[in-house]
């Protein structure tokens, strides 16, 4: 187990996981119409993959400038969320 996440293969899963529900979530949309629209839903998961991105290169011990720039790019996405919504 401390393996799996002194890794970051624990991220990778919980992405694969991630991307899982996004295919299944926008196709449950497209096909009965109901639930979350993509254009809303995609921003939000982008704030997280960001966030477990930064997690990740945390894990690894890549290089310190890389968790700012992923945590950045989620507060981007969270805003782009907010603004797609009206409520920026």
């Amino acid at each position: 187990m401390e393996a799996l996440v002194t890794s970051g293969r624990v991220v990778d899963l919980v992405l694969l996981l991630t991307a899982a529900e996004a295919i299944a979530l926008v196709a449950y949309h497209r096909l009965t119409g109901r639930g979350v629209p993509p254009g809303e839903l995609i921003p939000y998961l982008l704030a997280g993959v960001f966030i477990l991105l930064a997690l990740r290169v945390a894990l690894v011990g890549a290089a310190w400038y890389w968790i700012p720039v992923l945590l950045l790019g989620s507060l981007f996405a969270h805003l782009g969320a907010l603004a797609k919504r009206g409520l920026s």
